[in-house]
């Protein structure tokens, strides 16, 4: 189901798109995104939320967080759990990214978030690509983030999520400068990979992490004890039964890295 035609007025920028669906009684409308796709460590973290209409002058500054500073997100993600109707953070473990690909834990992960929203929603907006099984009807919005304002919010929501987690597992491993990179393929990291070999929280199914070893299979162990915390969100049973390390999809870092995965501040 497409929403229907609607006058949206450039002045309201990305809030336009959730009041045109709200004024044709398709509300609530909840916003999905993700942080870490990229990433060759730590957990996929997937948000969704839903914003009030009419609520955009208490969210100056609201943007794509890749184009924020961390303050401003922190700043921001206060504002979101603050006034929101309701958001869900779901954490895809690595184990899971390396068993299903990370296209598909991603979408799982949106279809998790969404289900677990306390509020029903009336309709989804993702994005960048389409994604079903939400329930209600969804629309894929080409650079949603920028786009759409619960789009936005959920990318903060994911993104100070999971930097948050890449700086507590710093204080796990510190030998991979995870609060610098938070899990990204940046030359610190590479560094760090080929001097101390991958972890427990490392993706083996890309390639700069499984030309390392022959045997990511042999993780599970440690997978199971160093699982992530579900407080957040959901942290799905950590099980690698019938992983095969020759049947995951393979992924190239640099080929599928987001600009949010650089060193610094």
């Amino acid at each position: 189901m497409q929403p229907p035609r609607a006058i949206i007025r450039r002045s309201s920028e990305s809030w336009a798109l959730q009041s045109a669906l709200e004024r044709h009684g398709l509300g609530p409308v909840v916003g999905v995104d993700e942080a870490g796709r990229g990433a060759c460590a730590g957990p996929l973290a997937v948000a969704a939320c839903i914003l009030r209409p009419n609520d955009a002058a208490r969210f100056e500054g609201l943007t794509d967080s890749k184009l924020l500073s961390p303050e401003e997100r922190e700043r921001l993600a206060t504002v979101v759990l603050r006034r929101a109707v309701d958001h869900c953070v779901v954490l895809v473990d690595p184990a899971e990214v390396d068993r299903r690909g990370v296209h598909a834990a991603n979408i799982d992960g949106m279809r998790r978030a969404v289900a677990r929203l306390g509020v029903r929603p009336g309709y989804v907006l993702t994005d960048g690509f389409p994604v079903s099984g939400f329930g209600v009807p969804s629309l894929a919005v080409p650079k949603g983030d920028l786009a759409a304002a619960c789009v936005a919010a959920a990318s903060i929501l994911a993104k100070t999520t999971r930097d948050r987690l890449m700086t507590e597992l710093h204080g796990r491993r510190p030998e991979y400068g995870f609060d610098l990179h938070k899990g990204y393929s940046t030359p610190t990291h590479t560094a760090a990979l080929a001097e101390h070999g991958p972890s427990p929280d490392h993706r083996y199914s890309f390639v700069n992490v499984s030309r390392l070893t022959a045997h990511p299979a042999r993780l599970a162990a440690g997978r199971a004890a160093d699982s992530w915390d579900g407080s957040v969100g959901h942290n799905d049973e950590d099980d690698l039964a019938g992983f095969d390390p020759d049947e995951v999809d393979v992924v190239d870092p640099m080929a599928d890295a987001e600009a949010e995965g650089g060193e610094g501040p």
